[in-house]
């Protein structure tokens, strides 16, 4: 069974559009068991297939911290087929991830995201057209205004791509919301920061003063209004997609963790 586990997640799925662009069919796993349910121990909640413990690709029980999170987890398992795509188990892999390596670099993980806060995105603005200028504004300025409100946050803003510095008193203002102790939180808080290139956008969906649609469209105003002129490439849109299942898993682990 262990090995069975670490076969099936140990290397990470390649997107599927970048796999079929490469013309690479993983090898997949038959689904051997016939249900998966949530158990329960003094201070976590774990899926066992047929009785018997999940666990990660380092031979750590796949558990989570609310019973929630562990029956969205068994979700993932139940609503496998003939095979075990990881491709299509965002929750489980992020899980994994999370157990695995955020567990035991908590201080790594948070700095990471603090490096967010020196180049965000949403500190970057068009100068031209005004259209876009004008959909920046309404996506990004209230996230601004929330984090010099809530955090005492004041940022700078950038017309172009040229750095600018921001005051080391709002890099620290903001940083001080990252969840450091918790490692569920902070793995899911990471995950949304590399995602949509925005600390603040994280931060925002974390605090709920975003919902995951409206931080993944905030995310993507300029890549939308582009695909407005250019029009859409279907295989940007597909992984687009799969990165938004990602988004949408990770968003998951924030709400569902107490």
């Amino acid at each position: 069974m262990r090995d069975i586990f670490e076969d099936i997640f140990a290397n990470p799925p390649l997107d599927p559009v970048e796999a079929a662009r490469r013309a690479v069919r993983p090898q997949l796993r038959k689904r051997f068991y016939e249900r998966a349910e949530v158990t329960e121990t003094a201070d976590q909640f774990g899926v066992a297939l047929d009785g018997r413990p999940v666990l990660t690709p380092a031979r750590k029980p796949l558990a989570a911290p609310s019973r929630s999170l562990a029956a969205l987890l068994a979700e993932e398992w139940n609503a496998q087929s003939e095979v075990i795509d990881p491709a299509t188990m965002p929750l489980t892999r992020l899980a994994n991830t999370i157990i695995d390596g955020v567990t035991v670099a908590k201080p790594e993980v948070a700095a990471e995201i603090a490096k967010y806060l020196g180049a965000d995105l949403v500190f970057y603005r068009a100068d031209t057209p005004e259209g876009l200028v004008a959909r920046q504004s309404a996506a990004w300025d209230p996230m601004l205004d929330w984090a010099r409100e809530t955090l005492g946050a004041r940022f700078v803003l950038s017309q172009g791509v040229m750095h600018v510095p921001q005051p080391k008193s709002a890099m620290v203002a903001a940083a001080a919301a990252i969840p450091r102790d918790d490692a569920w939180r902070l793995g899911a808080l990471h995950a949304v920061t590399t995602l949509t290139g925005s600390a603040l956008i994280a931060l925002a969906l974390m605090h709920k003063r975003l919902s995951v649609d409206a931080a993944w469209a905030a995310a993507h105003v300029d890549e939308d209004w582009n695909m407005e002129f250019w029009g859409r490439d279907t295989l940007a849109v597909e992984r687009r997609a799969f990165r938004f299942k990602e988004m949408q898993a990770a968003a998951s682990v924030l709400q569902e963790v107490p």
